[in-house]
């Protein structure tokens, strides 16, 4: 037997001992003998041994059986306490309210009757008999008024009725409409019940009568910027000039404010919240991000480091960022530092990448491809992220066919696996194998027919190659129409038209693409284009311009060696 149920039984026993021994003594005098008593308290005893028995093997019903009838028979509180939870476990909610009724009669004061009959009604959907319990609850206890009328709508979140719900909140905190915590919750109902204007205003009669309240202050702006952002920045504005150590508040109106894109107000909240709490996490660590996004990269490295030095929780994020901004300076053996500190979350796989990323620059292939060998992906997803990262790693040193054998392998074991798919029929081409391009891609487009960027490869692949022409602006188009901004789209769109002899229609749709997205490759078909329409002094400056910028892009290169050699 387990020790949890030794130690019940054993109290259920020492309780009903006693309540026993009272029903005896209660008995007329002629029953009164030694013997009787003992039996009483016997029956009594084994009774709730019956009834914790049943409820250990699972027969809820025979325990609430036994519990219910020795809560009738002895009147004793504590077993009639015992009774009501176990018709509670057993979803017997009619019982338990009766049991609860019985335990009033025996104990009218007794809170813990009350409550424990305001919570079944609840659990029971009864709400209309709820309103007189939760009245005679919150007029007992004055002390705790304010709390109780807190937890209101705690106490009602199962209830799926919000409209009944807001009805019975309004009803019970009517009477004590002068504290703010009644406003409060009136306005917590409305709102929970989709009566955004009722619960902005009762947050404005809150906050009239205790102005200071950063709770409500806050709720007040959460209604208000389900409509407008811009007036929750302006209430919560005036809330922290009136009450400038509201931390909460002005961390909230920063955070509207970046949503809006006023970076730098955002930016003077953010720094009061840096003189008021140097030390606390929840602070600094929205600085950094804000500081990053911004692209400050020294106050984000300040406060990030700063925030080490913090309990901060995920101090991985933390290297991951650090790690990041050391790569982008060049500072590759502090960055390598970092991302090998990231032990943990969301940012795991992506630091071994970066770490496996910079000693393939150190000229370290072998120790960068064993480090992703040795990383273990916890789920499917990091592990095809890991496959990908050592491909990447591998095409750029050159490397394609091994990149492609990586690819492969992991096909053997996962065939339809959609990212190791595209990438390997991305990769065969770069070895100058269209057929497997083509075999991947197809492949793809059987388990999702609607995957754009299968569509717009295998479309720009044909059209490349000068083949199938109709076939591949029919897949591009499929993947305009799934991704009608995509710039790269389009540049597949104007090559094959190109390729179709269709320079007007080509160019305008390249000149668009470029607009969009200033790529090299998108420069150098936009060149040729305009090369062979005539216009030759425009092609030569966007083919030239594009070259200053990258002047590693292998297609630009072969376009210039083309037409500007």
């Amino acid at each position: 037997m387990q020790p949890k149920l030794i130690t019940a039984i054993l109290i259920a026993a020492l309780v009903l001992g006693q309540a026993g021994a009272s029903l005896a003594a209660g008995e007329p005098p002629t029953k009164r003998s030694g013997a009787s008593r003992e039996n009483v308290i016997g029956r009594t005893v084994f009774q709730a041994l019956v009834g914790e028995f049943a409820l250990q093997r699972g027969d809820t019903s025979l325990g609430s059986d036994a519990w219910a009838d020795l809560a009738v028979r002895t009147r004793d509180p504590k077993v009639i306490a015992r009774a009501t939870e176990v018709a509670g476990f057993a979803k017997q909610y009619d019982r338990a309210l009766e049991l609860t009724k019985l335990w009033l009669e025996v104990e009218p004061e007794s809170m813990k009757a009350r409550q424990t009959q305001s919570t079944l009604l609840v659990m029971a959907n009864r709400i209309d008999d709820l309103a007189p319990q939760l009245a005679a609850l919150l007029e007992k206890d004055k002390a705790a008024l304010p709390g109780n009328l807190m937890h209101l709508n705690r106490m009602l979140s199962r209830h799926t009725d919000k409209q009944a719900v807001q009805k019975l909140v309004d009803r019970v905190a009517a009477p004590y409409e002068n504290l703010p915590e009644a406003r409060f919750a009136m306005a917590q109902a409305a709102a929970n019940a989709g009566d955004n204007l009722r619960a902005l205003a009762e947050t404005e009669r809150a906050l009239a009568l205790r102005p200071d309240w950063e709770a409500a202050a806050l709720a007040r702006a959460q209604l208000q910027a389900g409509h407008s952002n811009s007036t929750a920045i302006d209430s919560l504005s005036d809330f922290v000039e009136r009450n400038p150590t509201a931390r909460d508040a002005r961390l909230t109106l920063a955070r509207l404010l970046i949503s809006e894109r006023r970076y730098d107000e955002s930016r003077k909240q953010f720094d009061r919240l840096i003189l008021d709490n140097p030390d606390n996490p929840e602070v600094i660590y929205p600085v950094a991000m804000l500081a990053l996004q911004q692209g400050d990269a020294a106050t984000g490295r300040t406060q990030l480091e700063r925030l080490l030095t913090t309990d901060f929780a995920d101090k991985s994020t933390l290297h991951f960022f650090l790690g990041q901004l050391d790569q982008e300076q060049k500072q590759l053996t502090s960055a390598l530092d970092h991302f090998r500190q990231v032990t943990a979350g969301e940012q795991f796989v992506p630091a071994r990448s970066r770490a496996a990323q910079i000693l393939m620059q150190q000229g370290k292939t072998e120790e960068a491809r064993q480090l992703l060998h040795d990383t273990r992906g916890n789920t499917p997803s990091e592990r095809t992220q890991l496959i990908l990262a050592e491909s990447q790693l591998l095409r750029e040193a050159g490397r394609h066919n091994d990149a492609y054998i990586v690819l492969e392998t992991a096909l053997t074991s996962q065939p339809d696996n959609p990212e190791i798919l595209y990438e390997s029929a991305l990769t065969a081409e770069r070895i100058g194998k269209p057929e497997l391009l083509e075999t991947h891609l197809k492949r793809l487009l059987e388990l999702k027919p609607d995957h754009a960027h299968a569509l717009n490869a295998l479309g720009y692949s044909l059209a490349d190659r000068n083949q199938r022409l109709d076939e591949a602006r029919d897949l591009i188009t499929r993947a305009l129409k799934l991704n009608p901004d995509d710039a790269f789209i389009m540049d597949s769109m104007g090559w094959v038209l190109y390729r179709q002899g269709k320079l007007d229609e080509a160019l305008q749709t390249l000149e668009r693409a470029y607009s969009l997205k200033a790529d090299p490759e998108i420069a150098a078909h936009l060149g040729e284009v305009l090369w062979q329409l005539g216009r030759r002094d425009e092609a030569r400056r966007i083919l030239r311009d594009a070259a200053k910028k990258n002047p590693e892009n292998e297609v630009l290169a072969g376009t210039l060696k083309k037409f500007l050699p």
